[in-house]
Formats: structure tokens, sequence, C-alpha cells
């Protein structure tokens, strides 16, 4: 039997950076952006709140940028404070490695399974989809759709019951498929 899951992102994730004003190393962005304009050059900030006293830190993304040189559908974007704009940023290596921060995304997505597990079943092909590169454990997924323990998925591994074309070791971001022999 094939069934699809879906890794979907339930809130944006947080971001492990020091907050300048307490000794917390969680921010929450929001989406929000803040965009000012110097004569003919512009900077742009994600604005990210400090999860313990609520101070808000900037995330440079444009720095003494031409205006011209930004395209009008971006800098709309960032006026209208899009969240997706904000969540595709939060995801680039190079924004990350600029502000010196990394994502944690700790309950900030959930598994779509579909369709509940027939009991009956012998064999299970399951494709494993990610609607947002998301970095997520393979077992820990086959452990939450299965309704299995973490050392119980490891013990099928090990016994060669649950095979896949991808190492399920680690953490993943991309699609992959998983067949369960019970």
């Amino acid at each position: 039997m094939l069934q699809t899951w879906i890794v979907m992102p339930t809130r944006l994730p947080l971001v492990r950076r020091r907050c300048h004003a307490c000794t917390s190393d969680r921010l929450r962005a929001n989406g929000k952006f803040r965009v000012n304009a110097n004569h003919k050059l512009l900077d742009a900030w994600i604005l990210a709140l400090c999860t313990a006293c609520g101070e808000t830190a900037r995330l440079t993304y444009l720095e003494r940028t031409n205006v011209r040189s930004v395209r009008p559908e971006l800098l709309d974007r960032m006026h209208h404070n899009d969240l997706g704009l904000a969540a595709e940023l939060l995801r680039d290596p190079v924004l990350q490695r600029r502000n010196r921060f990394r994502l944690d995304w700790d309950g900030a997505w959930r598994l779509d399974t579909g369709e509940p597990l027939p009991a009956d079943v012998e064999v299970l092909e399951v494709s494993v989809r990610f609607a947002a590169p998301i970095p997520v454990r393979p077992v820990r997924l086959i452990a939450e759709g299965c309704g299995l323990s973490r050392a119980e998925v490891e013990r099928l591994l090990g016994d060669g019951r649950l095979v896949s074309a991808v190492r399920l070791g680690g953490k993943l971001s991309a699609d992959f498929t998983f067949t369960l022999k019970r």
C-alpha cells in the first residue's frame, strides 16, 4: 500500500541568536519588516522579538542598497509584511551567515499522514514530501507517522524491515520514500 505524508510548517521557526538586552538566545520572527530610505539608499530588516524580554532585534536583509536595484514587487512585499517572504528570507543561508543566526524548527512543523494506517497491511510504502525545507530526523517522522517509538523504528531499521534509498540517520529536508515490512 502506497501512502503520501507531508511535512508542513505551522509557523515561522525560532531564530537562534543572542538577544542584545538579556541572556536569551531565541528570537521569534513575526513576519514584519522595517524599511528605511535615506535619499536613494535603502535599508531593510526582518524584525524579531526576544522570547524572554520582548526586545526587538533586526536581521539585516538590505544595507545601503540603491533603490533602483530593488525590484518593485519585492519592495511592495516588504511594505505589506509578507509572511511568505519572511519565511523565504529566514531560510536563506547567506542571510543566516551575515546575521549570525540559525533556525530552530522545534514545534514549527507538523506531519500530515492523511488517512490512518491500516493494521492488516504487511508492506507499507510511504512517500514523504516536504512543503518547505524543514530539517527533520526521518526516524522521528516514521515513529510519529506509524505510532511507534523511536527505539522501535531503530530496531526495524537494524533488522532490515525498514528500508530506504536515502540514509535515515541524521536530518533530511528533501523528499524521500521508505518501505516498512511488518
